[in-house]
């Protein structure tokens, strides 16, 4: 694969760089700055401008508005929205429900569901983990049981993005109780169906930082699901979304690196112009010396998570990369932004330099979709042979 960047690819982020500076509203980028949630409407204005450019469902395939870019490019294109603090609005369309929906859906399904969900017209949101199953999502026990024609749902989710504001949601139910299987990733089935909030409550997470989406738990008491909104075969639910996990971790991969050099590159500009002692402190080995291990070590994720994304696109097994470029990339935009914070020193823990934000944020890709513990028992078992640990 080719690891040097194109001068297609060099206009091409110059291309999204500039599309983004003079069309992002103003409104927004100055909620984002400062840390708080865009309104509903300037998500859905932002994702509209995305998609007058064909941008927005990009991973795609091209019948559906997708993009004939290379995985560079669509490593460029989330480079710069992370730089530009652009709303994620865009990143499970392109990671999960899109392909899910194109893959396993029905021909009506894809005529009822994608077009109105790329556009927002329907806004989603997914409901996999639950309180006692994040990590081991196979042990989760909301229960779908058929009931005629539907199924009635009762159970519970937790950290369910954008449930203030969804009109569906992407639910993973258990259809078979779990003791009626060989294996618990059996049994399990998948929906994408109304979110009715007289059978539904939603109560808001506070959190940390990714102040722009809401995170939810979500309480289901007799929820009605028509068949016809079940999403493949009833029991392969969990086959289904393993479509969906490895271009999710390449995607937050790229949001780790992305998050990582904007914290890098605020550090080295304060670096040079922050006097002490009459000289500037990036004059000192002190502060450059780990900077620069920063600008390596977040290459090296970067060069992985390439890597991940050129695999996945070309149909091969990239449930090793894409872990380790998740992996790598986690930990080096943690590191990054930790390193920004201390390079200002005190006026790094102010709001006003922004890197403390860097830092909170920096955090959800070390976390999420998967611990970076379970990533290193999932190398271990499945690359290195060691035997299963959990």
């Amino acid at each position: 694969m080719e690891l040097r960047f194109t001068e297609e690819e060099v206009a091409f982020r110059q291309e999204v760089r500039a599309f983004i500076r003079e069309n992002l509203p103003a409104k927004t980028r100055e909620r984002l700055r400062l840390g708080y949630p865009p309104t509903k409407q300037d998500v859905v204005t932002w994702q509209r401008i995305l998609n007058r450019k064909g941008w927005a469902t990009y991973k795609w395939p091209q019948e559906y508005g997708g993009q004939t870019w290379s995985p560079t490019m669509r490593m460029i294109f989330q480079d710069e929205n992370m730089l530009a603090h652009a709303p994620e609005v865009n990143s499970f369309n392109i990671t999960m429900i899109g392909p899910v929906l194109i893959q396993f859906g029905t021909p009506e399904q894809k005529e009822r569901f994608i077009a109105p969900t790329a556009n927002l017209d329907i806004w989603w949101c997914q409901g996999f983990s639950e309180p006692g199953s994040g990590s081991d999502l196979a042990s989760l026990k909301t229960s779908a049981v058929r009931d005629g024609d539907d199924y009635v749902v009762n159970g519970q989710k937790i950290w369910t993005s954008t449930a203030q504001v969804a009109d569906k949601i992407l639910l993973l139910a258990r259809t078979t109780p779990l003791e009626s299987v060989r294996k618990k990733t059996e049994g399990l089935s998948l929906f994408y169906t109304t979110l009715d909030r007289s059978k539904v409550e939603v109560r808001r997470i506070e959190k940390m930082g990714r102040k722009a989406v809401d995170s939810n738990q979500v309480f289901f008491d007799g929820l009605e699901i028509p068949i016809e909104d079940r999403i493949g075969e009833e029991g392969r639910g969990f086959e289904y979304i393993l479509h969906g996990m490895n271009p999710e971790r390449i995607l937050i991969a790229a949001e780790a690196v992305g998050v990582g050099l904007a914290a890098l590159a605020r550090a080295t500009s304060y670096a040079k112009e922050r006097r002490v002692f009459g000289r500037p402190i990036g004059q000192n080995q002190g502060i450059q010396h780990p900077l620069a291990e920063n600008w390596m070590e977040l290459e090296a994720a970067r060069l992985m998570t390439m890597n991940a994304a050129w695999l996945y696109d070309r149909g091969e097994n990239a449930g090793a990369a894409a872990n380790a470029a998740k992996y790598l990339a986690g930990e080096a935009g943690f590191k990054a932004c930790t390193q920004a914070v201390m390079t200002h020193g005190g006026m790094g823990y102010a709001k006003e330099y922004h890197v403390e934000r860097y830092l909170r944020e920096s955090m959800i890709p070390r976390i999420a979709p998967i611990s970076p513990q379970l990533v290193l028992c999932y190398i271990a078992e499945r690359v290195l042979g060691l035997p299963k640990s959990y």
